[in-house]
């Protein structure tokens, strides 16, 4: 298994480098971080300059950096290089370097100097040290370390999504085992139909309604109603009550989704893996009925389930990021949105590069999960 591990985590290593070049190329479409700066106020273009050089904007992307000029051509007069249109000569040419921001992005420029006055000359130390080397670098907005910005939030997303997938798991197995143990009774067309319209509500849609049910109307109809917004109220402070009583709706609006989905996978599994022959035979040997199902049946019905919940607990790292906005939620989820908004890359890369790191090592976890569950998958 060891030698199964290993070799896993080698072939992670190119599929993070495919990945963080994709979301870099995809990032550069997101806007101009500089012209978020300003407020109100726009910067004048010099400042403009002056921040890309400080921030590192200046330099091309990626290794090739192509640009074209544009010439104004004489009347009468032929162009015999590039592309003619108009009276407008264009020349394209592209330049071949190690200086651009993917690889300062990636393992820093403290090896070089930076030119920070524009004249050319290299006169500042580099400082940072890449993402290999675990500097996320800075964010344009708040200039503060990513990687400091990332910590706080994390436990606040953190402690909303292992509740909600603590939820999801124990409700999803319960209702799912005892739809298939009854399939077809009064309980489980109950439950399928309400299965049905919980998987198709949107997310937005089932967490404004919640808000309006048990915050708006339960407090004008005089009743104990629930938070909608933080993580907590500033007149009574973080106490955990009230961190309880926050985290009511947007657990709410996350588990009834992913049960209404999780179930269903459930009581097929276990409806098909009733049907096998060495069910059929634990029982015929005069096994009682909860043994056959807790022993034989539910570890071999649990696979498919094993792989959801293996998909969904890295994305415990980036928070709900339509939940934690509506309901004000302190976490990377919101975290992000926020940042997305005003075009700060390092912010965005860091998480994204985090969630992206998380799913690969989770799913060498849950090929490990399925050898312990399963007798008959080896790692080889």
């Amino acid at each position: 298994m060891t030698t199964y591990i290993l070799r896993r985590l080698a072939q992670s290593i190119p599929q993070l480098f495919i990945i963080s070049v994709i979301l870099f190329m995809l990032m550069q479409s997101i806007g101009d971080p500089i012209a978020t700066l300003g407020a109100r106020v726009p910067p004048k273009p010099e400042d403009k300059e002056r921040l890309r050089r400080q921030m590192g904007l200046d330099l091309p992307v990626f290794f090739i950096d192509c640009k074209t000029d544009k010439l104004p051509v004489a009347p009468g007069k032929k162009a015999t290089l590039g592309d003619r249109v108009g009276n407008v000569f264009t020349n394209t040419h592209c330049e071949y370097g190690w200086n651009n921001q993917y690889l300062v992005w990636l393992v820093g420029n403290d090896w070089r100097m930076i030119d920070m006055d524009g004249d050319g000359v290299g006169d500042t130390p580099g400082k940072r040290l890449g993402i290999l080397r675990g500097d996320l670098g800075n964010s344009l907005v708040t200039r503060r370390p990513v990687v400091e910005s990332i910590a706080d939030r994390l436990p606040n997303t953190l402690l909303l999504m292992v509740t909600t997938e603590i939820v999801i798991i124990i409700f999803s197995l319960a209702l799912g085992l005892y739809s298939a143990l009854r399939p077809y009774s009064r309980f489980d067309n109950i439950v399928t139909s309400l299965s049905f319209v919980g998987f198709s509500m949107p997310v937005f849609w089932l967490a404004l309604s919640l808000m309006y049910l048990f915050a708006v109307n339960f407090r004008r109809w005089g009743l104990p109603y629930l938070p909608t917004v933080g993580m907590f109220d500033p007149a009574i402070g973080k106490t955990p009550l009230e961190v309880f009583k926050h985290m009511i709706l947007p657990i709410a609006t996350l588990s009834i989704i992913s049960i209404a989905g999780y179930s269903r996978f459930v009581r097929s599994s276990v409806l098909e893996t009733l049907g096998q022959d060495y069910v059929r035979t634990a029982r015929a040997k005069g096994l009682r009925s909860m043994v056959v199902v807790m022993r034989h049946a539910l570890p071999n019905a649990a696979l498919p389930f094993i792989t959801l919940i293996g998909l969904d607990i890295p994305f415990l790292l980036a928070g709900a990021v339509v939940t934690e906005t509506i309901f004000a939620w302190p976490g990377t989820g919101r975290l992000f949105v926020d940042h997305l908004e005003r075009a700060d890359f390092p912010m965005l890369m860091g998480i994204l590069m985090m969630v992206a790191t998380a799913v690969v090592i989770f799913q060498i976890v849950t090929d490990v999960v399925y050898s312990f569950v399963d007798p008959r998958i080896r790692l080889e």
